[in-house]
């Protein structure tokens, strides 16, 4: 396999996240987000939503979108399982991670900050209070949600990590990066800290990856 990445791409963490957790090492591109390196007609051919991840599977076939790849992953790789036996255990973890993947990280990805600041004209400042709103609004739910759920464990769904797992860390990493404060977010935060101590989680960290910067 074949695993186009940024090492500061949340959507690429994820599936970094999910291939370590099933013990599989796939060749590495590396494609520079800051530098416009997605646009580049070679990588636009490859995948024509220009963003990262893409994953060059072994028959050759492209898959992109990270939940898609990591679901793939799971059923072509299936231990350890990233979703539960039971039906309503699989649409809870799907919900947290979709909560995270559809409604909080595409308010505040690359694409929509450039274009708030280039196309827009809003001010430093003001893009990064974009952010920390929509983060914290997205943030505050899950909280709750997690928080009264009797079936959250040490992980986002029980007591081993998941496709919600593996969607928070990410998230969290990002939202200190924008300086959003996370105390509100207990729950969270403690479930972040118990993937921390799990290598799969700490190998995939922006900062320990070839392009980090």
């Amino acid at each position: 396999m074949k695993l186009y990445d940024y090492f500061r791409s949340s959507a690429a963490y994820r599936v970094r996240i999910a291939l370590n957790l099933k013990g599989l090492v796939p060749e590495r591109v590396f494609v520079h987000l800051r530098k416009g390196a997605q646009r580049a007609d070679d990588y636009l051919a490859l995948n024509a939503q220009g963003l990262v991840p893409a994953l060059v599977t072994d028959g050759g076939d492209v898959l992109t979108q990270s939940l898609a790849i990591i679901e793939w992953l799971d059923e072509m790789h299936p231990q350890p399982p990233l979703l539960p036996a039971d039906a309503d255990g699989r649409a809870r973890v799907r919900a947290i991670a979709l909560a995270i993947a559809c409604d909080i990280h595409p308010l505040n990805n690359l694409r929509v900050l450039q274009y708030l600041t280039g196309t827009l004209g809003v001010s430093e400042p003001q893009k990064d209070g974009w952010y920390r709103y929509w983060c914290d609004v997205g943030l505050e739910a899950l909280e709750t949600e997690l928080a009264r759920d009797g079936r959250t464990g040490r992980f986002c769904h029980g007591d081993v990590p998941t496709l919600a797992d593996v969607c928070l860390v990410p998230q969290l990493a990002n939202a200190r990066r924008f300086q959003v404060d996370l105390a509100p977010y207990p729950t969270l935060t403690r479930i972040d800290a118990a993937c921390g101590e799990l290598a799969a989680f700490a190998a995939a960290a922006p900062a320990r990856q070839p392009d980090a910067e």
